[in-house]
Parts: C-alpha cells; structure tokens; sequence
C-alpha cells in the first residue's frame, strides 16, 4: 500500500513514515497542503494521512481539492489533528474524510486507525 503522509512537523512525519514503513508500506512525505495535493495527484496513494494546520495551503483546502476530483475523491483521507474546533471531525466527515484522530496522537493510534479503513 503507498501511503501519502502530510503534516509541517518533520519528526511526526519522519515517526509515522518508519510506522507505515515497518508494516511493509511504501511512503511518500509532504510538509504543507500544496505538496499534499500535488503528490497524490501525481502518485495515486491508497491512503493519504493529513495535518489540518499547515502552511502553504491548510489541510482542509487540501482535503477540498482531493475530494472534487474524480482521480483521487476516492482515496480514504485520514486526518490527524491538534486543532481545538470541537466541530471540526463532523465537518471533515462532511467533506469526505474517512477517520479523525486527534492529537497528540500515537503511531499506533494513527496505524490502528489505518486498519480500520482497509480491513483484511
């Protein structure tokens, strides 16, 4: 599986791209909402693993552009955020993502969460 892993804190990308890594998957990394977007428009990947609060475009206008294009709206979009907006897990599952963890957050909350997208 080739998992898509965007978040601005390296060290939580470098924690959870060893994670995937560690169960065999391939893993590509972006530090901001445009590079997130443009990776899975150019890859493809099975999962894409999102930050809300990010530079260069935030992860909701990145969850956005995924989900309206017919190339990557079907891909699960798991977000993985700190941001204290009580509302904001209904809004993102209005919007399309699949699951919501909040931060802080485990590698192990954030595979398990992944599992449970793609069940054996």
């Amino acid at each position: 599986m080739k998992v898509l892993v965007a978040d601005d804190d390296r060290i939580w990308v470098e924690l959870l791209t060893t994670t995937f890594r560690e169960e065999g998957h391939d893993v590509l990394a972006a530090f901001d909402g445009m590079q997130a977007t443009m990776h899975a428009f150019q890859s493809f990947p099975d999962l894409v693993v999102l930050d809300v609060q990010m530079p260069g475009g935030t992860g909701l206008e990145a969850l956005k552009r995924l989900k309206m294009s017919t190339k990557t709206a079907k891909i699960p979009v798991l977000v993985v955020s700190g941001a204290e907006d009580a509302a904001l897990p209904g809004r993102l599952e209005a919007m399309g993502a699949a699951r919501f963890v909040k931060k802080p957050a485990t590698q192990k909350q954030v595979l398990d969460a992944a599992r449970a997208l793609f069940p054996r």
